[in-house]
């Protein structure tokens, strides 16, 4: 006898504890990391619930509708595709912020948090009572929230060049209305001139993976922008670029703070050290993998 299909068995019983076990089941079939966090957040967003209420749901001895299963098995196959989970429930969670997020845009990822971190500790740090901070390349907008809602006292400034990611930056600001923040549609090798030498700290998560580099996960490969992610034959080509423009914004003194993958951090040192920055450092995120450079503009 012939064992039922993954996507019939989500018919076969509506209880949520059932239809969320064949979920995970077919997304951890599919390859999809942290499958039953997926399955049960992919529910959530079919419930306009939290996932602990989902959870509430299932000890509860909820049962989906008919309607909502036949939504559910949508949502499950278009995860299973590995198309990414923002992309489907338009939300990525960036430290305290929730941000739209879609087509077009690079999603942001948990080990940018760390980056932010440095780059709103040196401007809580800087002595000025309106520090400056510049985010180039900011995407989604989301360094550039976390700075200006974190560090309210800041003047943040952002530079976004992709018609279709600025879409998303201004809908981000429009939705957490940092009035500190100010967007500039701008390539960010030409930014900001009028903040020339007066710049507290400019961080970016530029592109980085080498050209001839393809992602792994599908989710990268097939939904990031390219030019998100592709960075010249070593990765580094904007990071260069970032170097001579934080030399032109930032004030003696300030940091630039750059992400980037975890094998360059060498590369990026020399590059900064030979480009005549001060204290050169590579520092771990929370999984203790290298992932954040900075160093002072002398």
């Amino acid at each position: 006898m012939t064992a039922p299909h993954p996507a019939q068995e989500l018919h076969a019983s509506r209880a949520l504890r059932d239809v969320l076990r064949v979920a995970a089941g077919r997304l951890a079939e599919a390859g999809v990391p942290d499958a039953h966090v997926d399955a049960e957040l992919l529910l959530a967003h079919l419930r306009n619930q939290s996932r602990g209420e989902v959870q509430t749901g299932v000890i509860r001895g909820d049962e989906l509708t008919p309607e909502q299963a036949a939504g559910y098995e949508d949502l499950v196959a278009r995860r299973a595709a590995r198309e990414p989970l923002q992309h489907i429930t338009g939300v990525a969670y960036f430290r305290h912020l929730e941000l739209a997020v879609g087509p077009g845009v690079f999603v942001p990822r948990p080990e940018t948090e760390s980056v932010a971190q440095f780059a709103i500790d040196a401007l809580r740090a800087a002595p000025s009572p309106e520090p400056v901070g510049v985010d180039l390349g900011t995407g989604s907008g989301a360094i550039a929230l976390a700075l200006a809602t974190e560090v309210p006292h800041a003047r943040i400034h952002a530079a976004e060049n992709s018609p279709h990611a600025f879409v998303w930056t201004r809908e981000n600001h429009r939705r957490v209305g940092a009035p500190n923040l100010r967007l500039a549609f701008v390539d960010l090798a030409v930014a900001f001139p009028e903040l020339d030498g007066t710049v507290d700290v400019v961080v970016s998560n530029p592109p980085y993976v080498p050209d001839d580099a393809v992602p792994r996960d599908p989710e990268v490969r097939l939904h990031d922008p390219h030019a998100a992610l592709y960075g010249g034959p070593d990765g580094l080509d904007v990071v260069r670029e970032l170097s001579r423009v934080g030399m032109r914004l930032l004030r003696p003194g300030g940091l630039l703070v750059i992400e980037h993958g975890e094998l360059q951090g060498r590369a990026i040192r020399d590059l900064l050290s030979e480009a005549g920055w001060r204290a050169p450092a590579t520092h771990p995120d929370l999984t203790r993998r290298d992932r954040t450079t900075t160093a002072i503009r002398p």
